[in-house]
């Protein structure tokens, strides 16, 4: 084999490699012209090799990004250089991202650079839900405080406001209704506090989730999402969950309520469903040797306003509402469902497209152990 075969064998070798790898990596000429971006890159910038070669890094990263000075140092010194937790914002999306970003010279002959783009977003997330229970532990105590010392004196305040209603004259009956309502509120508020603290085991069994959202779709139809259009995009080879239906029915519903109570003021209101096998995640939990392989994906994307920026790192903590009369304890409830299923939840949300994702293991059995063996064998 002449030199010139094998030099070709190693540049199929080296593409087909990189073209392999999950994260975003371009080659830049001296100029910033993008000369290569593997599938990741295409998928990551919503667009084609064909068209991001006839572009520039400065026509696609925003203008003052710390990537293109990356950049223009790692030619300078020409050595490598990383930079940790920057803001990736393009012509190509809406929403700013936040990754790692490596970057390398390819050779001393040239001034072409590699870079290599490492999303922080699944990580990010997962970790802040891990402070986001830490968080509903120490309300759990709080609440079986609560359920201590004040349940039983709201009680009987409740009791003399009963009393109040029979024996004061008829201008004065709101004021004895408002004791008699705010204290059954305060009562439920403290018995949704509590749920956080059930820490029993699930009763699970294999769940065709298609059926759980199925009938979350009906609710709402019949309830909060009347006139919201509804579009479902479902992988029917989806393998079952092993979950607890009725929890399962209160996540979905939820989050469907949610969104639509953010489309009330949309015009051309819409909800998306769609699940998809996602082979290839997989997470550390506490207490299990091995990592849990989380294939199943569904996802609950609305057209409305989006989460306000402020409020998007604590989303999933207790008391956090963007409502009116909110309680700030829905979401935190289905991050405790999700994580007591051994699956995670996250957001993305811009003006128009807010997107809850779910991820989950499947049932056991003989798909699971297959998925587990192909991935450690990946590993």
């Amino acid at each position: 084999m002449t030199n010139a075969t094998i030099s070709d064998v190693d540049s199929i070798a080296a593409r087909s490699v990189l073209q392999a790898l999950p994260q975003p990596i371009m080659v830049l000429t001296a100029e910033r012209r993008i000369s290569f971006a593997n599938y990741a890159a295409e998928a990551f910038f919503g667009a084609s090799m064909s068209v991001l070669s006839r572009q520039t890094l400065d026509d696609l990263i925003a203008f003052g990004s710390p990537i293109i000075s990356l950049v223009e140092s790692v030619i300078q010194r020409r050595a490598p250089m990383t930079e940790y937790r920057v803001l990736v914002g393009s012509s190509r999306f809406g929403d700013e991202r936040v990754a790692d970003v490596f970057a390398s010279p390819l050779s001393d002959s040239d001034d072409s650079v590699a870079i290599l783009i490492q999303e922080r977003t699944m990580a990010d997330k997962i970790d802040r839900q891990m402070v986001s229970r830490g968080a509903a532990k120490s309300v759990t105590g709080l609440a079986a405080m609560l359920a201590h010392e004040i349940k039983n004196p709201l009680s009987g305040i409740r009791g003399a406001a009963q009393l109040l209603e029979s024996s004061i004259p008829p201008e004065e009956m709101p004021l004895a209704r408002l004791i008699r309502d705010e204290t059954d509120r305060i009562v439920h508020l403290i018995d949704r506090v509590e749920v956080f603290g059930d820490e029993r085991p699930l009763e699970r069994e294999p769940i065709n989730i298609h059926v759980v959202l199925d009938r979350v779709k009906l609710l709402a139809r019949n309830g909060v999402s009347r006139g919201i259009t509804f579009y479902e995009e479902y992988d029917p080879s989806l393998p079952p969950v092993l979950g607890n239906r009725d929890r399962l029915i209160q996540v979905f519903l939820n989050l469907i309520k949610n969104a639509s109570e953010a489309l009330e003021k949309t015009h051309n209101p819409e909800i998306r469903i769609s699940t998809a096998f996602r082979p290839g995640i997989r997470i550390a939990v506490s207490g299990v040797a091995q990592r849990i392989s989380l294939p199943l994906e569904i996802l609950i994307e609305d057209n409305g306003p989006g989460v306000p920026p402020d409020i998007m790192p604590f989303l999933f903590d207790p008391f956090v509402t963007t409502k009116m009369n909110g309680s700030g304890l829905g979401l935190p409830l289905v991050a405790k469902i999700i994580g007591d299923h051994g699956g995670v939840i996250d957001c993305e949300s811009r003006p128009g497209r807010t997107r809850f994702r779910i991820l989950l293991p499947v049932a056991k059995g003989d798909l699971q152990d297959a998925v587990e063996a192909e991935e450690g064998a990946n590993s």
